[in-house]
């Protein structure tokens, strides 16, 4: 192969894991469909040495769409008064956990909006009580930002990962996205917190959302590499009819794709996943994330009933392939791109935990 300016980046980021801040934004900017086909392919070429052809799932149940925020891109934003809400009991979370944990899964991710109802008096007893009838499973929380002693009492309590999209690593650009009393220096705060207390850190962001420039998606590739989370979400941005950003548009599967790409070559023992935005985006969007790095998938377990109002974008999908019901599905798909579904864990290779 020619080695190209943008060839010579992409072994340079295979082998030493960084790269300047101008170089991610030529990669991000100015790559070739051939060079975009290398990027991939090492990408995949270094997620199979860490993990193999192993594709980790996680049951996601999407516990309450209840939130106290109004964050300016998401559809169940305090403020939108046509999102039909609802909260699970602890009871319904525990029988999608006995699913899920029937259908396979290892790992059980409850998400949700900022629902003071999920006190740590009520999530403490649920957590033990999933870890006591399936010790083998892992725990991950989606709830937002909390106090440092919330986060503690929930990883005494047993929690083993935390996902907390920190949605853009530019400070100006998260005041755009949020009202003025969610500020960035407390996002900040909660991961290093989270990240002090022991947990599995996720940390995550949008792809084309509003405002964005290709040179804030170059400094978020600089975010990965210092902070090295665990876990990391990259997904498009999608917009929600019912938000001040409905009639922005939507961002791009093919820039997801590189910057999956490029985190796995910063970051080679990151759990990325091929998120659902992706998979709502394009018929085949998850399979394009996976061969592009990303090594996790999250079919959702919540409930039927719910899973249409757990809408944080328009036309989030929730069914079909998306479902944990489909999970032969997913495997099937995962196969005729020659990976296989791993029925563990699938904590991050290296961490305390592996």
């Amino acid at each position: 192969m020619i080695k190209t300016d943008n060839i010579r980046r992409i072994d340079r980021l295979a082998s030493e894991h960084c790269l300047r801040k101008e170089d991610y934004l030529a990669l991000l900017t100015t790559c070739t469909e051939a060079e975009d086909a290398y990027l991939a392919a090492r990408a995949l070429e270094t997620k199979e040495a860490v993990y193999g052809n192993k594709i980790f799932i996680r049951g996601l149940i999407e516990i309450s769409n209840i939130c106290k925020n109004d964050c300016y891109y998401c559809g169940i934003r305090a403020s939108n008064k046509n999102c039909e809400r609802y909260r699970l009991t602890p009871d319904d979370i525990l029988e999608c956990c006995e699913e899920g944990y029937r259908l396979g899964f290892r790992t059980f991710v409850m998400q949700g909006g900022e629902d003071g109802y999920f006190s740590d008096e009520r999530l403490v007893p649920l957590i033990k009580t999933i870890k006591e009838r399936y010790p083998d499973c892992a725990v991950t929380l989606s709830l937002g930002e909390r106090s440092y002693e919330s986060y503690q009492a929930l990883r005494k309590a047993g929690a083993d990962r935390y996902l907390l999209r920190h949605e853009t690593a530019t400070p100006a650009h998260y005041r755009r996205l949020h009202p003025e009393n969610l500020l960035w220096e407390n996002r900040m705060a909660c991961l290093e917190n989270l990240r002090t207390l022991g947990y599995q850190v996720g940390a995550g962001f949008m792809v084309g959302s509003p405002f964005q420039t290709e040179e804030m998606l170059a400094w978020e590739l600089c975010f990965i590499e210092k902070f090295k989370p665990d876990m990391c979400g990259i997904g498009p941005f999608i917009p929600h009819k019912d938000t001040a950003f409905a009639d922005f548009g939507a961002g791009s599967v093919e820039m997801t794709c590189r910057l999956l790409a490029c985190a796995r070559l910063i970051h080679p023992t990151v759990l990325l996943p091929a998120t659902t935005a992706l998979g709502t985006m394009h018929p085949t969007g998850r399979e394009m994330g996976i061969l592009h790095g990303a090594n996790v998938v999250m079919p959702n377990l919540s409930p039927a009933s719910v899973r249409k109002k757990y809408m944080l974008y328009d036309n989030k999908r929730s069914d079909g392939d998306e479902s944990a019901q489909a999970l032969e599905t997913v495997r099937a798909a995962m196969e005729r791109i020659g990976c296989e579904i791993a029925v563990e864990r699938g904590d991050r290779a290296g961490s305390d935990a592996d």
